[in-house]
């Protein structure tokens, strides 16, 4: 039994008529009587009683008839469903990003557009620190991250790396602290001091960066505190605890007891990179990455 045999029990069946039938499914009426006979054939069981004057439903018939609607109903929603999945249009969409990428304008931005296209794709988002998204992007856990990464050359074996933005970092210092009011700072000034930093184990591109700038300026920072979170290490600095570096974007966690200043080392910015799969052909990806492309954000001026 094949499908276009149900469609043709169902034409007839509504019809009950052959001819009528037969115009409605652009088939000749012999064929379509043929096809008929054969599918109560192989059912052993007569569907229609046939006269001159009229066709009608045997008992089969009408069970067979409910049946064959919600089979071919359900035959209909999947293949619109196939089809609305091989066009990006539904499904799920997994997506890996830093803790200062909500802080930003662009985020909510390319939610809002790929929401806007796609309304019936599940984006399933999760923090996570940049090494944490690389391994999930290789596993096939992660379709995109959203991750900061400050190597020379974006590479790593499998990846593809665009840029999107160079965040310039900024001080975050206790409100009282002898620079607080300063334009703006260098790494050296604060050769002496204690530093937040983010433990080497949490995998922040971060704190590598920022042990690479201090070394750059001369110096090994002194880590006073060490926290996993960013908003703990600004909380840390408003208690006096000591200093850290942060990219621009997180500047907007605004305490009282906390100011921003802008850093002028060379190299002190923190890039993000949107990151993804070599060749991943997902149509929900395509969908949300030229999402990416419309909002049109290129990279801040280092």
């Amino acid at each position: 039994m094949e499908l276009r045999h149900l469609r043709y029990f169902v034409a007839v069946a509504e019809e009950l008529h052959f001819r009528r039938a037969a115009e409605r499914l652009c088939i000749a009426q012999p064929p379509l009587s043929q096809q008929i006979q054969a599918l109560e054939e192989e059912l052993g069981a007569q569907l229609f009683l046939r006269s001159r004057r009229s066709v009608s439903l045997t008992d089969a018939g009408q069970v067979f008839l409910q049946r064959a609607r919600r089979i071919l109903a359900e035959a209909d929603a999947a293949g619109k469903e196939a089809r609305r999945m091989a066009l990006g249009e539904i499904g799920e969409l997994r997506v890996g990003y830093t803790a200062s990428l909500p802080l930003t304008e662009m985020f909510p931005r390319i939610l809002s557009a790929f929401h806007a296209v796609c309304p019936d794709v599940g984006v399933r988002l999760q923090e996570m620190f940049t090494p944490d998204q690389f391994e999930a992007l290789r596993t096939d856990t992660l379709d995109v991250g959203f991750a900061r990464y400050n190597a020379t050359e974006a590479s790593v074996e499998g990846l593809h790396f665009r840029l999107l933005r160079n965040d310039p970092l900024v001080m975050a210092m206790p409100v009282r602290h002898s620079l607080a009011d300063a334009p703006r700072v260098s790494l050296v000034q604060f050769a002496q001091e204690a530093f937040i930093m983010y433990p080497e184990t949490a995998g922040a591109d971060l704190g590598g960066l920022l042990r690479r700038l201090c070394a750059n300026a001369g110096f090994t920072p002194h880590i006073g505190q060490e926290a996993a979170e960013a908003v703990t290490q600004i909380g840390l600095v408003a208690a006096g605890l000591g200093v850290t570096a942060m990219p621009l974007p997180m500047a907007c966690i605004a305490m009282d007891r906390v100011r921003y200043v802008p850093l002028t080392d060379k190299g002190a910015y923190h890039s993000m990179y949107l990151v993804t799969r070599e060749g991943d052909t997902k149509p929900q990806l395509a969908r949300f990455l030229a999402c990416v492309e419309g909002v049109g954000e290129g990279p801040r001026p280092a």
